[in-house]
């Protein structure tokens, strides 16, 4: 069975740091490529970065602030958030999709993932 469990979202101000974790179990990171998207109400989702072992994805939004990275051997992909601003406030959400995919899956428009875990609330305040 595929799972995909996040961690580490909270609240933080505005130029403050958070790292989300996904642990994902049941599929190899040789296999997927993993990432991460974010969803406001109202708004589309946007795919905020992703990792193959070929290539890495961040959106335009977040390049320079944000970094993916893997420990393959915890099977757990990373989200670390440097400089927060307040557009940044959404659930974050882990993501798979067979790596033949590569990072497509994350260019808007997102239609979906193989799978994807519950999302962990970012909240971002001045």
């Amino acid at each position: 069975e595929v799972q995909l469990v996040e961690s580490g979202g909270g609240s933080v101000q505005v130029g403050g740091s958070l790292t989300l974790s996904c642990a994902a179990s049941g599929f190899s990171f040789d296999d997927y490529a993993i990432g991460w998207f974010r969803q406001v109400p109202g708004k589309a989702r946007e795919g905020v970065s992703c990792f193959t072992s070929r290539s890495t994805y961040y959106a335009d939004s977040v390049k320079g602030r944000f970094t993916i990275s893997t420990d393959n051997g915890k099977n757990t992909v990373y989200l670390q958030m440097n400089r927060l601003k307040l557009d940044d406030t959404a659930v974050y959400y882990c993501a798979a999709d067979r790596i033949v995919m590569g990072c497509t899956s994350w260019l808007p428009p997102i239609y979906g993932f193989n799978y994807q875990g519950q999302g962990t609330q970012v909240t971002v305040s001045s």
